[in-house]
């Protein structure tokens, strides 16, 4: 499985971006994949912000709950993470995450996932 994420940049705080995931080569087996994004910012720990099961259920992380709103559209293999209201402490490296998974199971840590792709940078200027 390969994850390459795109629309990152720098915004001002306050403003919006939207992060798209592109996924390809997935096996064909009875299950789906959970798939998440992930922040890491410098010298820290990479940490989830939201994840998605393959039902359509979804986790965010309380720093970000009502502010990042993750989505993915099946029949494009793709998944998105529309953030809104931006904040400086919002600036780190995005990265978009597979694990295989059963309909409903969610995944939030990191070593449970399989698939990364290369990261996006976001940066958000006070």
């Amino acid at each position: 499985v390969q994850l390459v994420e795109s629309g990152g940049g720098e915004v001002q705080a306050g403003g919006s971006l939207k992060l798209s995931c592109a996924a390809s080569g997935y096996t064909s087996n009875a299950f789906g994949y959970c798939m998440a994004w992930f922040r890491q910012a410098p010298g820290t720990e990479r940490e989830a912000v939201a994840s998605i099961a393959v039902k359509g259920t979804t986790r965010y992380a309380d720093s970000v709950k009502g502010q990042f709103t993750i989505s993915k559209v099946n029949a494009k293999n793709t998944l998105g993470l529309q953030m809104d209201s931006l904040k400086p402490e919002d600036t780190a490296v995005y990265y978009c995450a597979a694990v295989p998974a059963s309909y409903g199971e969610l995944r939030w840590n990191r070593y449970d996932y399989d698939f990364w792709g290369q990261g996006t940078q976001v940066t958000v200027s006070s």
